[in-house]
């Protein structure tokens, strides 16, 4: 079973396209192979200083970050939804979101979602344990 998240930024109710920009400059860094442009998605393989790797595809409305392994790699998936202040869905469903983004999530998704001042490492752990091993 391989694990999947969502990274998703809105505003006034609507997904925000995210900024490619801030992608390619937290990706690039670390691709681990050739970017990819497939139907207006753009797709990355990443890995990170401790050979830790995962997928991220870039659409229009979101980005998936698929399989990614246990290690330093989810430093880099928390450093992207950083820079790009946006939230992650969890695979429960739960939207760990940054207080700043409540005012403008689509009705209803309130309560669903848990506020943290920030997206870090220690707050997905905390959303989305436990973990039988470290994710770093």
């Amino acid at each position: 079973m391989s694990y999947h998240l969502g990274l998703y930024r809105f505003t006034d109710g609507e997904p925000a396209e995210p900024d490619r920009d801030a992608v390619r400059a937290v990706l690039s860094p670390v691709r681990a192979g050739q970017e990819k442009d497939d139907d207006g998605a753009t797709e990355y393989w990443i890995r990170a200083a401790d050979g830790s790797e995962a997928e991220i595809g870039v659409f229009a409305e979101f980005i998936s970050v698929e399989r990614p392994q246990v290690g330093d790699v989810w430093r880099i998936v928390i450093e992207l939804a950083d820079q790009l202040r946006a939230g992650v869905l969890l695979p429960d469903g739960t939207f760990l979101c940054p207080e700043e983004m409540r005012a403008h999530l689509p009705e209803g998704m309130e309560s669903g979602s848990v506020f943290v001042p920030a997206v870090t490492l220690a707050a997905f752990e905390d959303a989305a344990g436990p973990f039988t091993e470290p994710l770093t």
